[in-house]
């Protein structure tokens, strides 16, 4: 199904209508066209506008890379962390060899 929403995609950004017809052509060029397919998501884009839903789309992943970010920060103060403690210790035990 994902091939007949780009086929969807394809004939929306070369502004042409999303109906039967076009997309039929667009997804016989790909391989077979099931029709049921193409009748189930033109019926479902009946009336949507394409431009705006894919704005509204867009919008969450923008905001889901702030946690990622976040959560990769706090690894990396960890792993820095980690290592100013084990450095403190190899401090301490060449201290105690020469003490």
């Amino acid at each position: 199904m994902a091939n007949y929403v780009f086929g969807a995609l394809l004939l929306h950004s070369a502004g042409k209508p999303v109906d039967e017809a076009h997309l039929k052509k667009v997804m016989s060029a790909v391989g077979d066209v099931d029709e049921a397919k193409v009748k189930a998501l033109v019926s479902s884009l009946d009336g949507v506008n394409i431009d705006e839903a894919i704005s509204k789309a867009a919008m969450p992943v923008a905001v889901a890379a702030a946690p990622v970010s976040a959560g990769a920060a706090a690894k990396e103060e960890k792993k820095d962390e980690d290592l100013s403690k084990k450095a403190e210790e190899a401090a301490e035990g060449l201290g105690a060899l020469f003490g």
